[in-house]
């Protein structure tokens, strides 16, 4: 299949890496789109929607992006910050009171949105829940010791993230992490993005699929994501009751294009961004927060707010490969989003005809 969509003069070379990216079967299903000076200057659709290769890839279609999530799951909580339910630094048992025991009773707001909280993953104890039992997965949340004392180390909240945040918002706003997101966020950033995929939208959502059978035994993260079950299961990810849940450190289901103008408003004083969080918070979302050894998936990173953030960009990414970021040196954002989950060669790829890097830096 011929990769189709349009670039703007001097970004020709962008569509040919993703062509054979297809031509070589590494890619069988993605959108990329990159903006530069508040204008969309790529917008490529390679590939096919669906697993039986019948939808082909199309501007509107929307694909679950694992991790990539958790960056709209941390604007939700800076809205409740902003309202003045919750402040970053006060514990968050003061509101959530169930959540103060076995050593979290210190645990604040900044440590979850750094990853500090010291529950990268969900307890043992958890391993019988369903994927889709929101209540039951906040309380083993709410009920475990962390792993390390809140604070004193570093792991991405792989599956955990969007709990945390919810069982915060639910005990001090009244509110949940899906309605903040959807009444709040989304209007706000005109983003055609969901946690909780309308029946409206159900069409143009993308299957995922596995680069091999044994993909997700190889993944270094691997043992994060085992509890509960289903997570990396392509009979539970591809499955309408997932799609139209909140899970929200996984199941954020977006669009290239939407994702990257997103990034590249992300910095702008005079942005949506910023208008939505005010001064003060915008800024603690891009300012480096901790640099330190990620257990999870075993590199150095910094880490503000919930980006990613080193000299050249601003980024997060999901596990499978989709990826996005803004450009600090060349002003320019690009989202990659793919449904075949492999590593993010294909993404680094597009990075580097940009002449950007994404590979992991751990200094600002």
């Amino acid at each position: 299949m011929r990769v189709n969509g349009f670039t703007e003069d001097g970004y020709e070379h962008i569509c040919l890496v993703l062509q054979e990216l297809v031509d070589s079967g590494l890619e069988t299903g993605a959108g990329v789109s990159v903006w530069r000076e508040g204008r969309e200057v790529v917008r490529l659709n390679a590939g096919w929607a669906d697993a039986a290769r019948t939808r082909p890839w199309r501007d509107d279609s929307l694909v679950m992006t694992y991790s990539l999530s958790k960056a709209f799951v941390t604007l939700a909580a800076l809205v409740a910050v902003r309202d003045g339910a919750l402040t970053l630094d006060r514990p968050v048992a003061a509101h959530w009171k169930e959540y103060g025991v076995r050593g979290k009773e210190r645990t604040t707001l900044r440590h979850i949105l750094t990853h500090r909280a010291g529950q990268p993953r969900f307890p043992a104890t958890a391993a019988d829940l369903d994927l889709l039992d929101e209540g039951g997965l906040r309380d083993s949340l709410a009920q475990a010791a962390p792993e390390y004392a809140p604070g004193t180390s570093l792991g991405e909240h792989t599956l955990t993230y969007g709990h945390l945040v919810d069982g915060v918002l639910r005990a001090a706003a009244g509110t949940t992490l899906g309605a903040v997101f959807h009444d709040v966020v989304r209007p706000a950033l005109d983003l055609d993005a969901w946690f909780g995929v309308p029946d409206r939208a159900l069409h143009r959502v993308a299957d995922l699929e596995h680069a091999h059978p044994e993909w997700p035994e190889r993944l270094h993260a691997a043992p994060w994501l085992q509890v509960p079950h289903g997570a990396l299961d392509l009979g539970r990810t591809n499955s309408r009751a997932l799609r139209q849940s909140v899970f929200g450190a996984i199941n954020l289901h977006t669009t290239a294009t939407t994702t990257a103008a997103f990034f590249s408003r992300l910095t702008a004083e005079d942005g949506p961004v910023r208008r939505l969080l005010g001064p003060e918070l915008h800024s603690e979302l891009l300012t480096s927060q901790v640099t330190d050894n990620d257990e999870v998936f075993g590199t150095r990173l910094t880490w503000t707010l919930g980006f990613v953030r080193d000299k050249g960009k601003i980024a997060k990414g999901g596990i499978g490969g989709s990826a996005a970021w803004w450009s600090r040196r060349h002003n320019h954002a690009c989202a990659y989003l793919t449904r075949r989950m492999d590593d993010h060669s294909r993404a680094a790829r597009i990075a580097a005809a940009l002449g950007d890097d994404l590979s992991v830096v751990g200094e600002d």
